[in-house]
């Protein structure tokens, strides 16, 4: 299957949805799998809703996620550029193609001219609401001769062309993860293939375009379902062979309703803001509406492309959990180096004011130790200034734990034993942190938990955290002493 094309074709309408990415992360999966090609496609017919920059942004979104596009629009050298033999890939630059078409539509009979107003449209759906009826086009100009409506148009009137549906047939066609769908052209409506400004609808545009850039196999979202016989029609009306479908479930908030950005987060720009890696969200994605045949969670984007199976795709919405994404993120973070982690967090952590590249650049190793000292406790990257407060916060013991520890049997005899031994240091290595509390016990005669907890407690005004000896060479003597001499105070 090296003939496989598959393309992912948003509308430049803002920053890329989540429920968008998963949808182009499908097509680049089964694209791979197959050894076929991704391709990029911009549909901006629908002028009145483009945003300026949307495209780029697009673009970056897909870069970041590691979906490299293999045909159509992409960047080069900062700039939006088109490759590839079947352009152009933005629809606004190919209005004349679809004039073609629609022409020849009209001129076989499987559209007509539309001369209805806005007001006559609008009066007819709020009858048709007010019966109980589903609200459709009731036909009217369908009876317009070729001829009548030409001489209307050059007298000036203003139209529509609109897809002319046979009356009760029914319309099949195969979906490769929901089986045989068929649906009859009473219950569908004469869809306008060409608006009053000449652009083409969505309906029209996408058959063109899909046919004459070869698309075999069309993976999108579930809300186009009820549109697809429309297009299956058409191609059979242009004469044309129909692609294989593939329809995807809803991506759904913890209300089981559509995610919205009412509900929060909703762009792949926020998700990244957070701190996700890649990895993590399109791992995450990719279990939204599609299981493996066995248990497994954690993909490398190799994994996912060898086991991903159209067959496997929900039928019902996925839910997206924010705790499983996290879960599933942690892992990455996890597989970070201490050095990556620490330049991919350095912008939250500046924007913090925690400290500088410049800080970095004169210690880099107290600053890989600390990186390494909090990894394990991360979801995402916007958590590390606030997993670097034991460090940099105000010292302050208001946790009831840590405060029964400082004032338990075991505590003077510690924090004195690790006063003395830190005043006579004049400074705390790695080493000689790893070291500190074995000398701490043999000082104060005290082992295990009554030794290490008023300990980390005095030190950290916490009773859990990472990893003790890092802490104490990370806080360094001046801090420690100024520490243990507040946490005297709490001494009742």
């Amino acid at each position: 299957m090296d003939n496989v094309r598959v393309r992912f074709a948003p509308s430049p309408t803002g920053y890329l949805h989540i429920g968008g990415l998963r949808t182009a992360v499908y097509n680049y999966l089964y694209a791979k799998q197959k050894g076929g090609k991704f391709l990029l496609r911009i549909e901006d017919t629908d002028r009145t809703r483009f945003v300026e920059g949307a495209i780029e942004n697009l673009i970056r979104s897909l870069n970041w996620a590691g979906l490299e596009i293999d045909e159509g629009v992409m960047m080069k050298d900062g700039k939006v550029v088109e490759e590839g033999d079947c352009g152009p890939y933005i629809q606004s630059k190919r209005l004349d193609i679809y004039k073609k078409y629609v022409d020849q539509l009209l001129e076989s009979g499987h559209a007509y001219y539309c001369f209805c107003t806005k007001e006559r449209l609008d009066n007819l759906r709020e009858g048709q609401k007010i019966k109980g009826q589903v609200p459709r086009y009731d036909g009217l100009c369908r009876s317009i001769s070729l001829e009548e409506a030409k001489e209307r148009i050059a007298n000036g009137e203003e139209y529509v062309v609109r897809l002319k549906l046979p009356h009760d047939e029914d319309i099949t066609f195969e979906d490769e993860a929901r089986g045989k769908i068929t649906i009859n052209t009473n219950e569908m409506d004469d869809q306008v293939l060409m608006k009053s400004d000449g652009f083409p609808t969505y309906h029209m545009a996408v058959v063109v375009d899909d046919h004459l850039m070869g698309i075999t196999h069309i993976i999108r979202g579930e809300e186009w379902l009820p549109s697809t016989p429309k297009h299956v029609y058409l191609y059979q009306a242009l004469g044309w062979d129909v692609p294989t479908y593939i329809h995807l479930p809803g991506v759904l908030n913890k209300d089981h309703k559509k995610l919205s950005k009412r509900q929060g987060d909703v762009s792949v720009e926020d998700f990244k803001g957070h701190g996700y890696l890649p990895e993590g969200l399109v791992n995450y994605l990719a279990l939204v509406g599609w299981s493996p045949e066995d248990n497994q969670e954690i993909f490398s984007m190799d994994e996912l492309i060898e086991a991903f199976d159209t067959k496997r795709i929900a039928r019902t919405g996925g839910v997206f959990d924010v705790k499983k994404l996290d879960w599933i993120n942690s892992h990455y973070m996890k597989e970070l180096s201490a050095d990556e982690l620490l330049d991919m967090a350095m912008p939250y952590i500046e924007k913090a004011g925690l400290f500088t590249k410049a800080d970095v650049e004169k210690d880099p190793e107290h600053y890989r130790v600390l990186m390494e000292t909090i990894q394990d406790g991360l979801d995402r990257l916007e958590q590390v200034p606030e997993a670097c407060g034991f460090l940099y916060d105000d010292y302050e013991v208001t946790e009831e734990d840590a405060l029964e520890q400082i004032n338990s049997e075991s505590a003077p005899a510690v924090i004195d034993a690790l006063e003395e031994i830190v005043s006579d240091m004049d400074a705390i290595s790695p080493e000689e942190a790893g070291k500190l509390m074995k000398q701490v016990q043999k000082k104060s005669g005290v082992k295990g938990k009554n030794l290490y907890m008023p300990a980390r407690a005095a030190m950290t005004g916490n009773v859990h955290g990472p990893e003790l000896s890092n802490i104490i060479y990370l806080l360094g003597k001046d801090e420690i002493l100024k520490r243990l001499e507040k946490a005297k105070s709490y001494r009742k």
